[in-house]
């Protein structure tokens, strides 16, 4: 059960300027904290929360194949220097946002800058293109969850209905691989999850596959009795899904560390390549993966915090969950790179040679095909592919619950007394919007949607929030907003990044994406120029409705152009206004 008691902060909480004509600025105000918004039972429960939403599977996946790519041990350089003046200060800025507006990412834009409000919606509407691919990748590791229940793993041998003339068991035979080999995981994978053959790409992704769809049905089952109660049951749920992922990484770091082989893939992780440091692409991928991974501009350190007592100490929670993320990461590094340094000794070949795979088949082949010729296959292989289904349930705990808060909150009277009806009927769209993706294609639309339905609109938009915030609000009067909370401003460090170096580290990620474009591409699918015309079309669909807003709100504001501008720029409503229901303020004698 949420906290019944209340809290209460004696603070500053007057803003600098005439826009703060609602304060007493004669006497200092009082906030009350009363039961009319839930809260986390624990701070527990909200601490995992955010591990669980920021630490995902690109954290698995991505960072270690981008470590390597971009100079191994030289990168973590980039990597730390854009965490500390670009990812961790906007991290903290989205948790000091919600904690103090209470609110969710539409409604938190009336308090901030009403001209805005279009960025909420755009957030929305991207945390839906994240559910609709991101929860098919967890239906595939919830099939290979269920066909690991057997003595012999189904990808270890050649001996299958679904496999060709070209699969080669080279744990097992001595051969000679070629470039039209492939391995008994690649096929499984290929063409019996996915069944990938029987699709010619985009203009015919086949039918829907049934097995896939009961596996998503059941995600989505379990996702909506996660969420239905709010922060009641997931604050629960989490304990189990953000904690057991690091059990079982303590355990495959730990096999892999025993393996022939695994010291060749760690030195091929970690040895610096110097000169990557003088090329531009090594620090966009740092700051991308930086960015990708703490997960601000989505919404949802908005939504959790939201749900915080007034005077909680988001500043240290901010540290903290950024450090458990990015070590999170590094040590992930260990547990690949460990299993293909020993599928490299197995094959006669470099490391490099096995570490070409990238994303989602890093986890669905390459890692498979290692556990598949190890002692205890079962074993790892149930608990490599549950440590998956929980680190992807975290994430769409969060992308979902960011939805839900900013739709509920900026509809109050419509569904403040609904809401396990809102949230069935939003896993409902979510389930729907993503039938595409079970096709026997679908693989190429999940593709497609990582690559334009998030990408560089949600930079986008973080990048607007950040002006919106630092330049717009007011960096003194958001200074102000963290003293009233935790008792102290700001320093001049995080006021530094805040108004300059972060709006610049996104800008720069932004520049860098359009100006070097890369070809998409998956398994030996070119991805057509029509495909790409429909990605630019989807990722515009979401970073749209941000000028369209700003132009109606415009339209309807009454007064001159000078006059309308002043009064979209200012927040709607004073702090005394907000959440009457949630906020008493009372001056102090």
């Amino acid at each position: 059960m949420p906290q019944q008691d209340s809290t209460a902060l004696t603070g500053n909480l007057c803003a600098q300027g005439a826009s703060n004509s609602g304060y007493n600025t004669n006497a200092v105000p009082v906030i009350l904290q009363t039961d009319s918004r839930d809260r986390w039972s624990k701070k527990m429960d909200f601490l995992l929360s955010v591990i669980g939403f920021a630490v995902d599977l690109g954290n698995v996946w991505r960072f270690p194949y981008v470590c390597y790519q971009n100079g191994g041990g030289a990168f973590l350089i980039p990597y730390i220097l854009m965490a500390i003046f670009g990812g961790v200060p906007l991290f903290y800025m989205e948790l000091a946002l919600g904690q103090f507006h209470r609110t969710g990412a539409i409604s938190i834009w009336s308090h901030i800058c009403p001209i805005f409000k279009g960025i909420g919606f755009a957030i929305c509407i991207i945390a839906l293109y994240v559910s609709f691919y991101y929860n098919t990748i967890i239906a595939w590791a919830l099939f290979y969850f269920y066909s690991s229940f057997t003595s012999t793993l189904p990808w270890t041998s050649c001996n299958n209905p679904w496999n060709t003339e070209n699969c080669t068991d080279y744990f097992k035979n001595t051969v000679n691989w070629t470039n039209s080999s492939r391995s008994p995981a690649e096929e499984f994978y290929t063409r019996n999850v996915l069944q990938i053959q029987h699709s010619d790409g985009l203009r015919n992704v086949g039918g829907i596959r049934w097995q896939l769809t009961l596996c998503l049905f059941l995600i989505f089952t379990i996702v909506y009795f996660s969420l239905w109660k709010g922060v009641k049951t997931s604050g629960k749920v989490v304990w189990v899904t953000a904690t057991l992922p690091y059990v079982v990484l303590f355990i495959l770091l730990v096999r892999g560390a025993t393996l022939e082989g695994a010291w060749r893939g760690v030195i091929f992780y970690l040895t610096p390549k110097w000169d990557k440091l003088l090329e531009t692409s090594v620090w966009v991928d740092a700051a991308s993966q930086i960015f990708f991974s703490l997960g601000p501009g989505f919404g949802v350190l908005l939504a959790l915090s939201s749900y915080n007592p007034f005077t909680n100490n988001c500043y240290r929670d901010a540290i903290v969950t950024s450090l458990v993320n990015c070590l999170t990461s590094f040590v992930s590094g260990f547990v690949i790179f460990t299993v293909l340094g020993y599928m490299a000794q197995k094959r006669g070949v470099k490391v490099e040679d096995v570490a070409k795979d990238t994303g989602p088949s890093l986890l669905f082949i390459t890692y498979p095909e290692a556990i598949a010729n190890m002692p205890g296959a079962t074993f790892f292989a149930i608990m490599f592919f549950m440590m998956m289904i929980t680190l992807g349930l975290d994430s769409t705990f969060g992308g979902l619950e960011a939805i839900i808060t900013a739709v509920m909150d900026e509809y109050p009277d419509y569904l403040s007394q609904r809401r396990e009806l809102f949230v069935l009927c939003l896993v409902v769209v979510c389930f729907l919007g993503s039938l595409s993706t079970l096709t026997q294609g679908g693989a190429y639309v999940v593709k497609l949607l990582e690559e334009f339905g998030v990408g560089c609109s949600i930079i986008a938009v973080g990048f607007l929030e950040a002006i919106a915030v630092s330049w717009f609000y007011g960096i003194q009067r958001f200074s102000n907003d963290i003293k009233a909370m935790l008792g102290y401003t700001p320093g001049l460090f995080w006021k530094v990044c805040w108004v300059a170096i972060s709006p610049a580290f996104l800008a720069y990620i932004i520049v860098s994406s359009l100006l070097n474009p890369q070809p998409v591409t998956l398994f030996d699918y070119n991805y057509p120029p029509w495909t790409i015309s429909v990605g630019y079309i989807i990722g515009a669909s979401s970073f749209v409705w941000i000028p369209i807003y700003i132009v109606c709100k415009l339209v309807w504001t009454p007064g001159s152009l000078k006059q309308r501008l002043a009064v979209c720029l200012k927040p709607e409503r004073t702090l005394p206004d907000l959440h009457r229901d949630g906020l008493g303020m009372a001056p102090v004698p």
